[in-house]
């Protein structure tokens, strides 16, 4: 057996820790750089561009990007058959291991984008699924990888130095999962949830750091609740007139 397919001083080099997500960058002896994650027995290796096992689904870089090429093909009448749905949960779980590696490493633009392909992903799933159980194996986690988009965008925000933006990124967020909870009639579970509850803790925190009010969507969505009709036609009025100057 070669040095190469000895793991032993690897493993033995870079412990497995329970409580904390071990992320990593390498360079191979080709020159690319790849992400490594610890885990509980060995380390996983992640491509950084394309999907993250490095494979090439029937020549495409994603099989989002196969799946869509298909849909073109065949049209709205598309159904995902067992094997596509199996491909899809694959993707799925590999796009959610670079996401949680990127936001270890703080490279909140990266998980971003994975985040903005694994809800892209779901958004033609639900489309062409071939049936609703499926489709709320999928849905289920929309909240979760809402919150890591969220969260991200926000994080890549204050890196730029626009917390009053990052704020309302966050309430962006927080918006889309209501939707999310009203579509699926369990709106009154929308205050208990715990990705809600941390992003609003996130923003409080933000707020509190920066001395920044509410956002102007907000204080509409409060007017409008309050019937305060006055209030609310001038914030309009505010938020066309941002909307026109951007």
């Amino acid at each position: 057996m070669t040095d190469s397919h000895r793991f032993d001083e690897l493993l033995q080099n870079w412990p497995y820790e329970v409580d904390t997500l071990g992320v990593r960058r390498v360079t191979c002896a080709d020159g690319r750089e790849v992400l490594q994650m610890r885990v509980d027995m060995g380390v996983l290796q992640l491509e950084q561009t394309g999907r993250p096992d490095g494979t090439h689904p029937d020549g495409f870089e994603t099989f989002y990007d196969y799946l869509v090429e298909e849909a073109r093909r065949y049209g709205d009448e598309m159904v995902l058959d067992d094997d596509q749905c199996g491909e899809v949960d694959r993707e799925f779980i590999q796009f959610y291991q670079r996401r949680i590696c990127w936001l270890r490493l703080e490279e909140y633009a990266s998980a971003v984008r994975d985040a903005d392909h694994t809800l892209a992903l779901m958004d033609f799933c639900r489309k062409h699924s071939p049936d609703e159980e499926w489709t709320l194996s999928l849905e289920q986690q929309r909240p979760f990888v809402l919150f890591h988009r969220t969260q991200a965008a926000a994080l890549l925000l204050l890196d730029s130095s626009k917390p009053h933006t990052a704020i309302a990124e966050i309430s962006k967020g927080l918006d889309q999962m209501r939707s999310l909870f009203e579509e699926f009639d369990v709106e009154e579970q929308f205050d208990e949830d715990e990705f809600v509850r941390r992003l609003r803790e996130f923003r409080k925190a933000l707020r509190s750091e920066y001395e920044s009010g509410r956002t102007l969507n907000e204080r509409l969505e409060k007017a409008v609740a309050a019937e305060e009709y006055e209030l609310a036609a001038r914030l309009r009025d505010e938020l066309a007139k941002r909307h026109n100057k951007s």
